[in-house]
């Protein structure tokens, strides 16, 4: 239906729910796109950090004294409390903390980082744990990238009705 064509009576309901979403905030389409995007960024940040933990699996010693402690990151999911609510919705990451399991032992007598028992305290990184951790990271990120083109489809779609 052109813009300019007659619109038949029993498609009038439509034409006025199509005139009040067009008065609804532009912004309100990319809420989709932010959600999404937010979620690449936990999801980057969580393979940032899981690929640091796998270089650093086999570090004794660090700057701060011991072996490497495997770190996690801590998102935070924002739920919409409001059915409208569309800002600030998504993941944030919260932050990057050290895991607190203890480190296992090693035992290796010429080590240099060995105790006078010829124990040596190992990181706490178990590579098969970070590369499932990864894998799902990996999974995730696709998800929303899968999200993202979906919606770009779904707005090129509107502007191609919209153009008719």
């Amino acid at each position: 239906v052109r813009f300019n064509q007659e619109i038949p009576a029993n498609a009038r309901s439509l034409e006025n729910v199509l005139i009040r979403r067009a008065k609804l905030p532009l912004m309100k389409i990319f809420s989709a796109l932010d959600i999404s995007a937010s979620g690449l960024y936990a999801e980057r940040t969580r393979m940032n950090v899981i690929a640091n933990n796998l270089a650093n699996a086999n570090s004794t010693r660090t700057p701060e004294g011991g072996p490497f402690r495997r770190q996690l990151v801590v998102l935070q999911g924002v739920e919409a409390t409001d059915p409208t609510q569309t800002e600030n919705l998504g993941v944030t990451v919260k932050g990057v903390v050290d895991d607190p399991s203890a480190f296992p032992l090693l035992y290796n007598p010429g080590h240099p980082d060995a105790n006078a028992d010829g124990y040596v305290a190992m990181p706490n990184v178990n590579t098969v744990e970070e590369m499932v951790d990864m894998i799902t990271a990996l999974r995730a990120y696709e998800a929303n990238i899968t999200a993202i083109d979906a919606n770009k489809t779904i707005v090129r779609r509107s502007l191609d009705i919209i153009r008719e």
